[in-house]
């Protein structure tokens, strides 16, 4: 019979062949992996000091796939945003969590604003639209994606997040380059967030996001700019008088996203935000009033 072993011995394993295949941050996806092995919480590890044979087994299938640099998020299932859980896998960009930092941008812009109608455009997986809802259950959300696959995912997201008491929110399949999307919402709405296609065609990415996120999700065109530029159109026509405007974008672009906006005469207070590792990473605006 073969006897329980220690899980620290594991997952330092772990942590050393995940450093050497080159994934950023081996420690915490050891842990991470492991926890989702066990199923408990990552912080509860230490109350773990002996596993199973099979346990070790299962961690170390999981740590060899992750060495190929399959996504962390893919292996496990889910991704945290905005104090919720969401379903992801092939087929649906995962959101990083800079996107956090959009995302208070965002609520922060609305407080005080009652029942606050709010668009998340390129919505993919849903998160930013459904994390607005859980956060607000005032707000009436409406979330826009235009590939089926990443649809899909929003649809399961949504129904899952409305099983477990949030509000529903409004799902479309559009495009932002159509001029009529939206149109019924023209001039009504308080906020628009969008995490958009942004990485300029031909940029090396890690293989987490060349292999597997969707190249439609990532890649935008020479410039980066090429669904942003439509973005920016359907967004000054969406907005109220004093609404509000976030748009995620690659570091390249801290110019010319904020020129971008600086075109349309009826937004204004245009300013770039960098992330926390001080990189450019989002544009806001609000609409003149």
């Amino acid at each position: 019979m073969k006897h329980r072993q220690p899980l620290r011995v594991a997952i330092l394993e772990a942590e050393r062949i995940l450093a050497d295949a080159g994934v950023a941050s081996p420690r915490v996806d050891a842990e991470l992996l492991a926890a989702h092995v066990l199923g408990v919480e990552r912080t509860k590890l230490p109350l773990v000091p002996l596993v199973d044979p099979p346990v070790i087994d299962a961690i170390g299938r999981l740590v060899a796939e992750r060495a190929k640099r399959v996504p962390l998020q893919h292996l496990t299932g889910w991704v945290a945003i905005g104090g919720i859980t969401l379903v992801v896998g092939p087929g649906v960009f995962v959101p990083r969590p800079e996107t956090e930092l959009l995302l208070a941008w965002g609520l922060a812009a609305v407080e005080g604003v009652p029942a606050p109608t709010v668009v998340d455009l390129c919505a993919g997986s849903g998160a930013l639209a459904l994390a607005i809802a859980h956060a607000r259950r005032d707000a009436v959300v409406h979330a826009v994606e235009l590939d089926p696959a990443a649809l899909a995912w929003a649809r399961r997201n949504a129904d899952h997040r409305a099983g477990a008491g949030d509000p529903p929110i409004h799902l479309h399949a559009g495009d932002v380059a159509d001029p009529t999307l939206l149109a019924d919402l023209d001039g009504r709405v308080d906020l628009v967030l969008c995490n958009p296609p942004y990485v300029p065609t031909g940029t090396p990415v890690p293989p987490e996001v060349g292999d597997h996120d969707p190249e439609t999700a990532v890649f935008a065109g020479p410039d980066g700019l090429d669904v942003i530029r439509h973005v920016v159109a359907c967004s000054a026509r969406l907005l109220r008088p004093g609404g509000a405007l976030a748009i995620e974008h690659d570091d390249s672009h801290a110019d010319s996203v904020p020129a971008l906006l600086a075109t349309r005469r009826v937004l204004t207070e245009i300013e770039d935000h960098t992330d926390l590792a001080g990189r450019p990473r989002y544009t806001t605006a609000r609409r003149r009033t």
